[in-house]
């Protein structure tokens, strides 16, 4: 069986390098975009499994992708977990009012963070 394909949206690269490395860890194949208008791009691509998605991007803010990503039909269904270092009492109910599947502010407790994924891919161990 292959790794489910997780698309991570994320501008800074060390973040970006470190979620991959915990994703390839626990056996799924990541892809990225570093971009709001890439981010669109590569789901529609890629068509992953989950999609991890930051909120301050350049090229289009995260609550642009989460719009646009649940505007078209055949990504529309595809969960999206926000990971962001904005605050999180002023932007969790907004992402979560426009379709993300969870929610985590910077620095995310791993294991919470991977059992979000379990969770939303159907995968639970």
């Amino acid at each position: 069986m292959l790794p489910s394909k997780i698309l991570v949206v994320e501008d800074d690269t060390d973040q970006r390098l470190a979620i991959g490395v915990r994703l390839k860890a626990n056996h799924y194949a990541p892809v990225f975009a570093s971009d709001g208008v890439s981010a669109v791009a590569a789901a529609q691509r890629e068509r992953p499994a989950l999609i991890v998605l930051d909120l301050g991007l350049p090229g289009g803010d995260g609550f642009v992708v989460l719009q646009r990503l649940r505007a078209i039909p055949h990504l529309s269904g595809i969960p999206v977990i926000v990971l962001t270092a904005q605050d999180p009492h002023a932007v969790r109910s907004r992402t979560l009012d426009l379709g993300a599947d969870a929610f985590f502010a910077k620095p995310v407790d791993s294991q919470e963070f991977l059992a979000a994924i379990h969770r939303a891919l159907g995968d639970e161990p």
